[in-house]
């Protein structure tokens, strides 16, 4: 859906008719999300007061309801409230969702489909950390960097470490990917250039798609049997609950390391803790089932367990990606453009 209005672009790209806009996330993220470049930029491509943020647009004050009842565009990010029927009727003029970040499932609800507003999220843009960092951590795994380091600091002395990683190493190992999502794609293409074999395992993917990715596909049994490092990028749907639980996980090798960067509830955390306290698998987990780990839990002392507190995704400066890739959507929207980066409902019953 494009705008009323006649948008040819005007000079340097930038619309002489800009739509009216309002931001709308989680309090704090706009300071974060938005540098002084892209305050300026987002001046010149829409109508809109960026100290004004919608942290709530269900009850919201006077002057985020005279905001909404004027906005084409909702700017968005994490924390975003969700758009239900009550919030578009407030929003008459509402034509479009820019979201600058991953999945819009928590905002974005049936009724904007039903309405035709147009969505676009940047979740390419946020798929690249999470990759970046998977791949960080297979590297750092084939090493065994973890026992390694934590061995050293506790000998304090020369040592055969030949000897003891003997079977430590990146040449010629094998990595499970689990999902050919955005992230599992990237990672993927990250793993190119490394002498690693990668097998697939997602039911939406033939083995033409897998040969062209340059993966082997298989069932996720024999991915988690054939695997030295088993990494996990599935999305969250009542199908994968639990994806991998007692059996699957019983059938990773002795020293496998598994790692989660995509939703706690993948894993079913009662079945991993025992492999992991017996020592005989490790893993590097980005994400837990809660979000945050109960204190007494024994993945924050585990010498085998990496524990990170879901970072792998856009951080700090990496938010500046997400939002250069909405403005670059919210540009194409103004100038009467598509969205390069469209999110369609029914893309949404197997994707994050």
């Amino acid at each position: 859906m494009h705008p009323t209005t006649d948008n040819a672009p005007g000079p340097a790209g930038i619309p002489p008719a800009r739509p009216t806009l309002l931001l709308s996330m989680g309090p704090g993220i706009a300071e974060r999300l938005l540098a002084e470049r892209h305050r300026t930029r987002l001046a010149a491509l829409a109508r809109t007061d960026h100290r004004l943020v919608a942290h709530e647009l269900a009850d919201p004050a006077p002057e985020v309801a005279a905001a909404l009842a004027e906005a084409e565009v909702l700017l968005t990010c994490w924390g975003a409230p969700r758009l239900t029927e009550r919030v578009l009727s407030a929003a008459p003029r509402l034509r479009a969702v820019v979201h600058a970040a991953g999945s819009v499932k928590h905002h974005v609800t049936e009724a904007c489909w039903a309405r035709g507003i147009a969505v676009t999220s940047a979740a390419a843009a946020n798929a690249l950390p999470v990759a970046e960092y998977t791949l960080a951590m297979i590297l750092l795994a084939n090493k065994q960097v973890l026992h390694s380091a934590r061995r050293h600091r506790a000998l304090r002395a020369p040592h055969d470490w030949q000897r003891e990683l003997a079977g430590a190493g990146n040449y010629r190992r094998t990595i499970g990917i689990i999902g050919a999502s955005r992230i599992g794609r990237r990672v993927i293409e990250l793993l190119r250039p490394f002498d690693l074999r990668v097998l697939l395992h997602d039911p939406y993917v033939d083995t033409a798609e897998a040969a062209a990715l340059g993966v082997g596909l298989v069932p996720l049994d024999a991915l988690c049997a054939d695997s030295d490092i088993v990494s996990v990028h599935a999305p969250e749907l009542p199908a994968t609950r639990h994806l991998l639980g007692p059996r699957e996980l019983a059938r990773m090798p002795d020293g496998a390391t598994l790692i989660n960067t995509s939703r706690g509830s993948l894993v079913d955390e009662s079945a991993l803790l025992p492999e992991l306290v017996s020592g005989r698998l490790n893993a590097v987990l980005d994400v837990t089932d809660p979000e945050v780990p109960p204190a007494a839990s024994p993945l924050y002392e585990l010498p085998n367990v990496l524990l990170t507190p879901h970072i792998a995704g856009s951080l700090g400066t990496e938010l500046h990606r997400m939002t250069d890739q909405a403005l670059d959507e919210l540009e194409r929207y103004a100038s009467g453009l598509p969205f390069a980066h469209p999110v369609l409902p029914e893309s949404l019953h197997h994707s994050a």
